[in-house]
């Protein structure tokens, strides 16, 4: 098996967006003989994440992982791009992090002789963020702290807020990405951030009235009414605005409480106090990690409900995602709940996903899986929950419903 005859392709092409799928296959092995692919990325924190998966070529000597079967490994059976979604940190719970989307994560996949390890062909995809003619454009207007992508070309094009979870760090892979399908995207941050605080006492929505007004103000973004993208904490944000600001005319929730958490969110002479954690139903795992799932009390109780967000007060169309072994919270209960409120108001402008098997942080597709990782607001490791191949099936979809989701209801027919 001459490793010069050997070709490793990576099809369309070696360059891609970061949500694209690829086709990986070897050319020039011997007949029916076994050979071993791995991949590996370094993200931006020097953390490692790597997959492998033993193949058996056909007999011309081909193996395509769009139509072979992995036999064993990080994953098996046929996944066209198991060797993305099933890369595990070599580090545990480490989470794929991206702060420089002006650069591409660099994938590295190698082929290797089964028996041997001797590496026989290798290549990298690069995965990118920005396409051409895209504009980045770091944000300090007045207080909002944030990074604005605009589009190629010359628009109107729709205007969404992504919103990111706890901490309000700004990350910008999904946010520039979207970018790259038509609207124009804010990521906006919102705590420890700049010079935003680390540990506010509370939460002012006229900081985020004040983001919505910047972004319908600017020429590149088709009114009247703007998109949120939220997930984990920054969704009871994101329903708070939804509730409250005028402007608002989609918004997506993915793995959010249908209650405010952790801070106080104040807006004008209203007051949400964060729904108060249970303690002793904090379990811990096998591994020693912490199982937080079960912390927050059912805020739909008469006692809690002073911390429930008012969304019967919006008008604008919500898609709630929900996965149902997240191990963060209880987030089919709080979808679920939303929906329930919203129907008894006579408000059925709402969409309810959830996915089986399915852990908290549904990301980008191709997105490593977080199982588990450093919680800010408990301030330990806890698990996150899910199943990779399942997790990354959920991720696939939601992205394009959220796609499909703002393409349907960003439009000029009205805001609330």
């Amino acid at each position: 098996m001459a490793s010069s005859q050997i070709r490793l392709k990576i099809l369309p092409s070696l360059r891609c967006l970061f949500d694209k799928p690829v086709q990986v296959k070897v050319e020039g092995l011997a007949p029916h003989k076994q050979v071993k692919l791995t991949s590996k990325l370094v993200d931006d924190r020097g953390a490692m994440f790597r997959a492998s998966a033993l193949f058996k070529a056909d007999a011309t000597g081909l193996v395509d992982v769009c139509r072979a079967p992995s036999l064993r490994g990080s994953y098996t059976g046929v996944e066209p791009m198991g060797l993305f979604w099933a890369m595990a940190p070599e580090t545990p719970h480490s989470k794929l992090l991206k702060k420089n989307v002006l650069s591409p994560t660099v994938v590295e996949i190698e082929a290797l002789c089964a028996e041997t390890g001797e590496v026989l062909a290798s290549e990298t995809n690069e995965r990118g963020y920005m396409t051409e003619g895209m504009k980045r454009v770091p944000v300090q207007e007045g207080r909002i702290r944030g990074v604005l992508f605009v589009p190629p070309g010359k628009g109107p094009f729709p205007g969404i807020v992504d919103l990111y979870t706890f901490g309000g760090r700004l990350t910008e892979p999904r946010a520039s990405l979207l970018a790259s399908k038509g609207f124009v995207v804010l990521a906006l941050a919102y705590i420890g951030y700049m010079d935003l605080p680390r540990n506010p006492q509370k939460l002012d929505l006229e900081y985020f009235e004040e983001a919505v007004t910047f972004l319908r103000k600017q020429t590149e973004v088709k009114g009247p009414g703007i998109g949120i993208i939220s997930i984990s904490h920054s969704g009871c944000v994101a329903l708070a605005m939804s509730s409250f600001l005028s402007g608002i005319s989609a918004t997506v929730c993915i793995n959010g409480c249908s209650a405010n958490v952790v801070i106080p969110v104040h807006y004008k002479d209203a007051i949400l106090p964060p729904l108060q954690p249970i303690m002793k139903n904090i379990k811990v795992t096998d591994s020693g990690v912490l199982d937080v799932r079960d912390a927050l009390p059912d805020p739909y109780l008469e006692k809690n409900r002073a911390s429930l967000i008012p969304i019967e007060r919006a008008s604008c169309r919500f898609l709630f995602a929900a996965s149902e072994d997240d191990r963060n919270w209880n987030s089919v209960l709080f979808a679920e709940g939303a929906a329930a409120t919203l129907r008894s108001h006579g408000k059925e402008h709402f969409e309810v996903a959830t996915y089986p098997k399915a852990g908290h942080f549904l990301e980008v597709p191709h997105t490593p899986h977080c199982a588990s990782g450093f919680h800010g607001a408990v301030g330990s490791e806890v698990v996150f929950g899910g199943e990779p191949k399942a997790h990354a099936e959920a991720q696939q979809d939601l992205w394009e419903r959220v796609q499909e989701f703002f393409k349907s209801h960003l439009d000029s027919k009205g805001a609330c």
